[in-house]
């Protein structure tokens, strides 16, 4: 490097450090990107800027990396650490060729892996995005170009604090020189694949250039399928063409997001203040799988769980700040008020009707314009359970937007399609005591300004937010999979729904909702919230909860549920202080210590923020329950009774094993609780270790609940095997509120009739119903024998009770006059 280029640096670096605030991605390098620092580091940049290069220093420094300006010494030769593919272009035009300096060191740094068996560079792309503006659809300039000096020097004044540093994943040079040479040509070949990944780049944090809005409109309207449909319903309702046409305008307007990027960016400001004044902290997990497909060019769809409204904002929020495209977001049309919906619609909402039910051309133009999207390139978010979960835990998929976008596929689509599940979890839920009243009975308040204002002023400290990507489930491939035929069913005018099309929608759905939960996120308060509810008072002492976290957290660490979910680092007494500074919990102090207790009010809410988690325990709590409730029996026996129950369990909680998997998973939790003491195990043979059986106790009653559901139901269908579905599920809900009033039930899902109509699709799939319906006696008597076994004496005669209660006043009522 000249002297007089370090004089230029030095002083470029003044201003830049003023005007110039980076967001470096990804935040933790080394582990995400997999850098090994004992390795050298070559950075490699798209265009020759020191505006650039200034701003990758500044950004790598902070970052804990080499520092490019320094030489990187090999075998006693110096070396530039980085290098350009493109020349800085000028006024009067530029020049895309490889540089000739660049081309020489790539040749020399290859060359230096020819004499050097040991030696492996890595080369990282690093790409500096001043702003993120994808630009409108009638602007033909590429994505990616190179900005010429007064370019540069308005965009720094302009987008300055809105600057990307994106690093990507290392180049091995000893792999290229091992497979592909060491001549001139191989350079060449990586600088053409470095400007094919610099643009897609590029693309994946701006998007797809936006549309405008009355084109998109005309565009929608000259589809065959709109065409045809408007031309029907004119036919049918005999109106003119024209009243359709302008009905079909008036839908898109109401459906339509009208995205600006503007609010975008003012909004990352917003929310970045909104979360630090509401939350101690945000923790992202698995944003790395998601940032390479969009790299890769795949047509993401995001498919989160439904908390809480801040779930909306809250992922946009997440996916800019790792540099990818907030997407579009289907919106339930209760939130286009005044002046939410045109905030959120230029946020990237758009608006769909609770129902598509006998309106043909509504339907028609919502699909188009889904179709419109998946085809322009733009990411798009749906919630699948359709509403906001109020109970905790989550819900069984509408398959509506499943079957749509599948839909969309079979118009041809060129890119693959990804979903991406994502879990979202809080310490805090705004709206958790609004679910609870809308639980016992109250009606759902309709979203006004009024609602928003009175939430604005209830901002305070709510403890940490979770957002945690799951394992992507590529479109593509599960059809490929599951339908090999089935791109014969591509059509790209009207969109079919072929035979397979429902089962193979259903099968996904609960693919997605499983791995939604694969990526659960454990904290403080949800631990807490299950080892408190398990007790019968609601109350430990604090020692004993610490113990129980304890016993939680080896459980989860030593036998992790999948490679998605995360379990906070802090040891058991770190997490009950900060559950406790919460302010969710009674805490008395007596001569002996501290209890912390649950009042029955926040009992009920704190099922909430169990019920997020309960699926992580679900298989230890049930092996719990069958050792407390036998004392002594073989590793065989369990798993026998494991297998039986775990159809149900799996269908309800969306648990991830197959049933083949089971035998090793009971083996490994038998060997964890072994481990920890809380059971004795001699060979095949299991036993209650006396000394631990308190924290057993509180581990099997996590799902002990559940367990009494079950047995409710087959106590029923036992009693009356000709009972219909909606009776029996009628019956059960009613019986299971009876216990839950007679036993201090708090968990307002222990008597919700989706439960029971879960339990009851899954005893007619697994063989306990017949067709029509009806119990098949001896697996029912089998079943109906081990849930008894599984619940305790007093839960037994209450079940018993009620049931003889309602045969007398059956009786009665069949003969009022004896």
């Amino acid at each position: 490097m000249s002297s007089w280029q370090k004089i230029y640096q030095k002083i470029l670096d003044l201003p830049l450090s003023l005007l110039v605030k980076t967001h470096s991605i990804p935040s933790n390098p080394v582990a995400d990107l997999e850098l090994d620092p004992e390795r050298p580091i070559v950075y490699i940049l798209p265009f020759r800027s020191n505006t650039d290069l200034m701003t990758l220093r500044r950004s790598t420094l902070e970052l804990g990396l080499p520092d490019p300006l320094e030489p990187l010494d090999i075998a006693g030769k110096q070396f530039s650490r980085y290098v350009y593919i493109s020349d800085a272009p000028s006024v009067f035009g530029s020049n895309s060729e490889l540089p000739q300096e660049s081309l020489e060191q790539f040749t020399a740094l290859l060359e230096q892996h020819k004499q050097d068996s040991e030696l492996d560079i890595q080369v990282v792309p690093a790409s500096i995005l001043w702003g993120r503006k994808p630009g409108k659809e009638d602007n033909q300039k590429p994505i990616l170009r190179p900005l010429n000096g007064p370019e540069k020097f308005f965009t720094v004044l302009g987008h300055g604090r809105d600057c990307m540093v994106r690093l990507s994943p290392p180049v091995s040079l000893r792999y290229m020189a091992d497979n592909h040479g060491t001549d001139d040509s191989i350079a060449n070949k990586l600088a053409r694949v470095a400007r094919i990944h610099f643009s897609r780049q590029q693309l994946a944090a701006s998007g797809p250039k936006l549309p405008d809005r009355q084109a998109l409109f005309k565009r929608l309207l000259a589809s065959k399928a709109i065409e045809k449909v408007v031309a029907e319903e004119a036919a049918s309702r005999d109106v003119p063409i024209e009243k359709v046409h302008k009905e079909a305008i008036d839908m898109m307007e109401e459906i339509a997001a009208d995205f600006s990027y503007s609010l975008i960016k003012r909004g990352d400001r917003f929310l970045g203040w909104l979360w630090n004044r509401l939350y101690q902290g945000l923790n992202v997990h698995n944003a790395k799988q998601v940032r390479k497909l969009a790299q890769d060019g795949h047509e993401i769809v995001y498919v989160p769980c439904h908390r809480s409204h801040m779930d909306y904002l809250l992922l946009s929020y997440v996916l800019y700040q790792e540099g990818l495209v907030p997407p579009h977001i289907a919106a339930g049309i209760n939130l286009n008020f005044f002046p939410a919906g045109p905030i959120f619609r230029r946020g990237g909402a758009f608006f769909i009707r609770r129902s598509f039910k006998g309106n043909r051309l509504y339907s028609t133009v919502f699909r188009e314009y889904l179709a419109e999207l998946f085809a322009k390139g733009y990411s798009v978010e749906y919630f699948s359970e359709g509403g906001r979960s109020r109970t905790g835990r989550l819900l069984p998929a509408k398959t509506g937007m499943l079957s749509m976008t599948i839909q969309a596929m079979l118009r041809g689509l060129n890119r693959p399609v990804t979903l991406v599940p994502v879990y979202i979890g809080y310490e805090h839920v705004m709206e958790v005591a609004t679910y609870a009243k809308e639980l016992r009975g109250k009606r759902k308040e309709k979203e006004n300004v009024g609602q928003v204002l009175r939430t604005l002023r209830k901002l305070r400290n709510l403890g940490q937010g979770y957002v945690n990507f799951g394992e992507p489930i590529p479109l593509n491939h599960y059809l490929n999979e599951h339908v090999p035929d089935w791109h014969k069913s591509i059509d790209p005018i009207e969109p079919q729904r072929p035979q397979w099309l429902n089962p193979v929608v259903n099968d996904l759905a609960v693919k997605m909702m499983t791995h939604i939960n694969d990526a659960a996120a454990t904290n403080a308060l949800t631990l807490c919230g299950v080892a408190l509810l398990a007790s019968r008072q609601r109350a430990l002492s604090r020692e004993d909860l610490e113990q129980q976290i304890d016993c939680y957290l080896q459980l989860l660490r030593n036998v992790p549920y999948s490679e998605q979910f995360t379990v906070p680092d802090e040891d058991a007494k770190a997490m009950v202080k900060h559950a406790m500074e919460m302010d969710k919990f009674v805490v008395e102090r007596d001569s002996l210590g501290e209890m912390v207790s649950l009042d029955r009010p926040q009992a009920i809410l704190m099922t909430y923020y169990r019920n997020n988690i309960i699926h992580l325990f679900a298989m230890p709590s049930l092996i719990a329950n069958i050792v407390i409730y036998h004392g002594r029996l073989t590793t065989r026996e369990i798993l026998a009774q494991v297998e039986q129950l775990y159809p149900f369990l799996k269908a309800e909680l969306f648990l991830r094993y197959q049933q083949e998997e089971l035998a090793t998973v009971v083996e490994s939790l038998l060997d964890e609780l072994a481990r920890q003491r809380l059971i004795l195990r001699d060979g095949e043979v299991i036993t209650l270790n006396n000394s631990r059986i308190g924290p057993l106790h509180l581990l099997a009653r996590t799902i002990s609940e559940t367990l009494q559901r079950y047995a409710i139901a087959l106590t029923l269908l036992n009693s009356e095997p000709e009972l219909m579905k909606s009776d029996l599920e009628q019956q059960s809900q009613m019986m299971a509120q009876r216990l839950s009033r007679l036993h201090g039930i708090n968990a307002p899902e222990f008597f919700d009739k989706g439960v029971f109509s879960t339990l009851v699709k899954t005893l007619r799939a697994e063989g306990y119903l017949n067709e029509d319906c009806h119990v098949v006696s001896q697996p029912v008597d089998q079943l109906a024998g081990l849930l008894t076994n599984l619940v305790s004496p007093e839960v037994k005669l209450t079940i018993q009770a009620v049931m003889n209660r309602e045969e007398r006043i059956d009786i009665e009522e069949a003969a009022p006059g004896a």
